[in-house]
């Protein structure tokens, strides 16, 4: 595989999971919370700071970055002048730029708009039926039956805040990705596999 695979998904969707096995099975890293670990050790702030931050929006800083008019020190580092989530944000954009010199997979965190200008980009977005999310993650988390679409519903809508306000885009709208997927109709195996064969099929008519 040449590409780099990005991945939005609806809480519950396994676009985690999906993301994974992909990413086994043509021997590539795979990056989810792996992301906040890399970019907490490229930049030096503490991972604990990533995690509180993670998908979380609070202010239009990625459009500077992917304008380029973030402010850098001027050995071309962060500038730790500026504010905690600022670096934050920075070192996150900068870690999955430096990631993606190489195929890989990586879910989330506004991926498929940092890297929109890069030829070898698969964007996917996994989507799926609320009756199979409630029960995917009521077998997986601590979650009662009866909270369970309310958490889905808040934690759709968190990313969805994050990616709209940091993307300037439409989360899981159909045209902002090469391939939506819907795993309640296909499973996670038959999503794979959709993916995988769609990944193979636009690197043939890149060549």
């Amino acid at each position: 595989m040449k590409s780099v695979i990005t991945i939005g998904r609806e809480f519950g969707s396994g676009g985690r999971e999906i993301g994974r096995i992909i990413a086994e099975k043509y021997g590539v890293p795979f990056y989810d919370r792996k992301l906040l670990e890399e970019s907490s050790k490229n930049s030096g702030i503490c991972e604990d700071l990533f995690v509180k931050h993670d998908e979380n929006c609070s202010n239009s800083f990625l459009y500077s970055l992917v304008m380029g008019t973030y402010p850098l020190s001027g050995n071309g580092k962060i500038n730790a002048e500026m504010p905690l989530n600022h670096q934050i944000f920075l070192a996150q954009f900068e870690t999955i730029k430096k990631l993606a010199q190489e195929p890989c997979v990586i879910v989330g965190r506004c991926a498929d708009y940092v890297l929109q200008d890069q030829c070898n980009l698969v964007s996917i977005f996994i989507t799926g039926d609320m009756k199979h999310k409630k029960q995917r993650i009521t077998e997986r988390y601590d979650i009662e039956k009866d909270k369970a679409e309310d958490f889905i519903k808040k934690t759709d809508k968190r990313r969805a805040n994050y990616y709209e306000y940091y993307a300037d885009k439409k989360w899981g709208a159909a045209n902002n990705y090469d391939l939506v997927v819907n795993s309640s109709s296909v499973g996670i195996d038959g999503a794979v596999k959709i993916i995988c064969d769609f990944v193979e099929i636009k690197e043939k008519l890149g060549e």
